[in-house]
């Protein structure tokens, strides 16, 4: 019997995952983060939880406790890259105005010696 739910449960996670799959959108950090949290802690609860008989319930409870840890760090992790790519645009903001005032700088070195 625990064969079964087990892979009724295996079945259930293999489809949610193709249906991810086949969104047509790629992961952000944030759900791969609560992904892979979530199969890892479902990995882990399940070998806790057959431990004490209650694989499922382990792998339920560690998958939850897993995915919201994921969520977390995955979460930071995405609010770190959005972070260094509004300063790499700033950077290149900034370099661009400062070439466009050297070209400036030097054209007024230019008409001043003409002068």
């Amino acid at each position: 019997m625990r064969k079964c739910k087990l892979g009724i449960v295996g079945a259930a996670l293999a489809a949610a995952l193709l249906i991810a799959g086949c969104s047509g959108q790629p992961l952000s950090t944030r759900e791969k983060g609560t992904g892979i949290g979530a199969l890892l802690g479902a990995g882990s609860g399940a070998i806790v939880g057959a431990a004490v008989g209650h694989p499922l319930a382990g792998a339920a409870i560690g998958g939850g406790l897993g995915g919201a840890a994921g969520f977390a760090v995955g979460n930071e992790m995405q609010n770190l890259e959005h972070e260094n790519a509004r300063t790499r645009h700033a950077l290149h903001s900034q370099q661009r105005e400062l070439a466009a005032q050297r070209s400036e700088i030097h054209r007024l070195q230019q008409s001043s010696e003409t002068e």
